[in-house]
């Protein structure tokens, strides 16, 4: 056993140990139970390093659900039609990320009613004023010439994914194909192609 003093962690590389540290509290723990007493135990730290950077708790757990990638915008596929390029993006969402939405829901809400921020707020907080995948996958229909380029409302440029986020949230499960199919084919596109 050695006698040498541990390492002192500094800027990012501490950073990222309290995130982690926390990321792995609110999993094992939920949004109730996270302290900031068990974060600092799990990091080998203190409280007051935990506050100095994050004040509040929701200021925290943003903060780990970044880290962890929970919002990073992922690559949106290209595949020369409309149709395929959004069926491709919710399937990917299926596959990557439909374990964590239910998750991700009870965290934020739990963060917008301490807080009293609005959905859309909390939208903002995270993820910015960045274009919307709907958005860009539209656009680049626009230029194919697939669609027509008319103004459209941002809640019909983002119906896909909305629909598609409501029923991971109501059924709890990865969405099934043929509702995949239901949303892009039955209800999104005839919207967007103006029938």
């Amino acid at each position: 056993m050695s006698d040498a003093p541990a390492r002192r962690r500094r800027g990012d590389e501490l950073e990222g140990a309290l995130l982690d540290a926390a990321w792995a509290e609110l999993q094992a723990a939920g949004y109730a139970g996270l302290t900031y007493d068990a974060v600092a135990a799990r990091a080998g730290t203190s409280k007051p390093v935990l506050y100095r950077r994050w004040p509040a708790k929701s200021d925290l757990v943003l903060a780990a659900m970044r880290r962890a990638g929970l919002f990073d915008q992922r690559e949106l596929p290209d595949t020369g039609s409309l149709r395929e390029d959004v069926l491709s993006a919710l399937r990917n969402f299926n596959e990557s990320r439909a374990g964590f939405i239910t998750a991700i829901g009870l965290y934020m809400a739990n963060i917008a009613s301490d807080d009293g921020l609005s959905p859309a707020d909390l939208r903002v907080r995270l993820l910015g004023e960045r274009t919307t995948g709907g958005q860009v996958l539209l656009e680049r229909a626009v230029r194919r010439g697939e669609v027509p380029d008319v103004p459209r409302s941002p809640g019909l440029v983002s119906m896909p994914y909305d629909l598609f986020r409501h029923d991971l949230t109501m059924t709890l499960a990865r969405v099934p194909e043929r509702r995949l199919l239901e949303i892009v084919d039955d209800l999104w596109l005839p919207l967007i192609r103006g029938r």
